[in-house]
This record gives C-alpha cells, sequence and structure tokens, in this order.
C-alpha cells in the first residue's frame, strides 16, 4: 500500500517548492499553492517556460495570502504585509487569471533574477486559474521506471512539481485508480485523468537548467496519450477533484474505495 512521503507547494508560481509536513486540502486545492505569479510590464506572464532560474528563490505565505516572504538567490530575504492595487487579468496558458497587483518591494526584488522589470500578482481565489483537478499525484515507482528508461540514476521528483508524492515499487500505479476514488488521510479524492507534461519537466529543480530530455523519454516508452480535449500529450502522473477535503499527512496510506 503507497503512502505518502512528499507534499510540494508553491506560494509564487514558478519559484522554489516547499514542502509542508501536512496540508489541508480543499475543493480549490490548498490555500497557500500557487496564489501569487508574476507578470512584465505589458501585462504577460513570467514564469518558468520564459525565465527557468526563477526556481532559484522561493517564497511563503499564509492561508489567507495576507503576508509573504521571497527568499533570494543571494539569501536576501524580503517580507511583509500583502496590499493589493489595481486589478489584473493574465492570460496564463490558456486560462485568466483575475487578482490584484501586489504593492510593495516584490517586483523590484525579483527584477534582477527575472532579467526583466515584473510585477507581482496575487489570485483573488485559491487555486488561481483552476478549473477543477486541484490535487496532482505521483507515485515513486513511476519515477524510477522513468529513471530507468531515461538511463540515469534517479529522476528528482520536484521537476513534475506534483501535490503529493507516494512511495511504492509498482510503476505507474496511479494509472489505474483513473476513474476510482482514493482516501488519504481525511480526504477523499477522485482520481480524473493522467497528467499532460510540460518543459519545465526538462529543467534542473534547483536551477531551471534544461538538462533532462524528461518529454521525449515518456513520449518514446508510454507513447503520446491524449488529453481531456483529445490533443496527445506526455502523461506523467494523475490529476484528481477533491470530494471530501480534509488534512492530509506525511506517511498517510493510499486506501483505494469501492
Amino acid at each position: 500500500m503507497s503512502a505518502v512521503v512528499r507534499f510540494s507547494i508553491a506560494p509564487v508560481r514558478s519559484l522554489g517548492l516547499e514542502h509542508p509536513s501536512e496540508i489541508l486540502l480543499t475543493e480549490l486545492g490548498v490555500a497557500e499553492d500557487r496564489r501569487f505569479y508574476l507578470i512584465d510590464e505589458r501585462g504577460f506572464l513570467v514564469d518558468r517556460i520564459v525565465v527557468g532560474r526563477l526556481v532559484q528563490a522561493s517564497a511563503h505565505t499564509d492561508p489567507a495570502a495576507e503576508t509573504l516572504r521571497i527568499t533570494l538567490p543571494d539569501g536576501e530575504v524580503v517580507e511583509g504585509d500583502v496590499r493589493l492595487g489595481e486589478p489584473v487579468e493574465t492570460q496564463l496558458h490558456g486560462r485568466v487569471a483575475i487578482g490584484h497587483e501586489v504593492l510593495g518591494p516584490w517586483g523590484e526584488a525579483m527584477a534582477a533574477l527575472a532579467g526583466r522589470p515584473v510585477r507581482l500578482v496575487r489570485t483573488d481565489q485559491i487555486g488561481g486559474t483552476r478549473r477543477g483537478n486541484p490535487a496532482s499525484i505521483v507515485g515513486q515507482g513511476s519515477l524510477r521506471e522513468l529513471a530507468r528508461q531515461a538511463a540515469v540514476e534517479d529522476v528528482d521528483a520536484r521537476r513534475f512539481r506534483m501535490l503529493i508524492e507516494l512511495d511504492g515499487d509498482v510503476a505507474h500505479e496511479e494509472d489505474d485508480w483513473i476513474g476510482g476514488r482514493i482516501a488519504v488521510g481525511e480526504a477523499v479524492l477522485r482520481v480524473t485523468e493522467r497528467d499532460g507534461r510540460c518543459a519545465i519537466t526538462t529543467q534542473d529543480p534547483d536551477t531551471g537548467e534544461r538538462d533532462l530530455d524528461t518529454l521525449r523519454t515518456i513520449l518514446r516508452y508510454r507513447g503520446p496519450m491524449p488529453d481531456a480535449k483529445g490533443a496527445p500529450k506526455a502523461m506523467f502522473g494523475v490529476l484528481a477533484e477533491v470530494e471530501r477535503p480534509g488534512i492530509i499527512r506525511l506517511g498517510d496510506e493510499v486506501r483505494v474505495l469501492a
């Protein structure tokens, strides 16, 4: 039986991950996850597709997203209360994010790392642009199979930025749960579909440099698989809806429900 070995959240989209010992998973996701994002002077999204090295900074916020702390690669810390300015709408990979600009030192602090002037935005709701499937899951058996297929010693799960990482030895065991329900800790999830991957997974999760061709490797040994819209993708891990919110802790086991 698989159990939780790591959680991964990013209070600011594309920045380095936090790994809490427990999460409160709601119908919209984890309140602190992806609550903020960066835009340039034209209002366009600035993420790791644009600037891979953003992952070298990290952030922390509270569940209400009223305070924020950003730690830069050189160790400098910028923190304070979140003060909102003008409303902002941003195109995020085919979806529209609605939020407000965050006033203060954040953009100036991040400009050098981003390589351009940037502004920080807080989404108006938990989950940002999500339209369902707030939970993502991958098992270590799948990661070991990917490493074997890529002829490398191991593949760091942080490349995939999945909310829930499980132990276990069976490759792609999580795919078998699609269409069914699982219980993890206090939460009950309905596993809906495989997760289509993007180029961020090719980047080193510490530096943001491209160093492993995850996408071609997945496509080679698994083949392209259709997403919810029928588009062929490199699929790795699964997505899930939250049927019953609740706290999940490290070590909680997955129970497959009837």
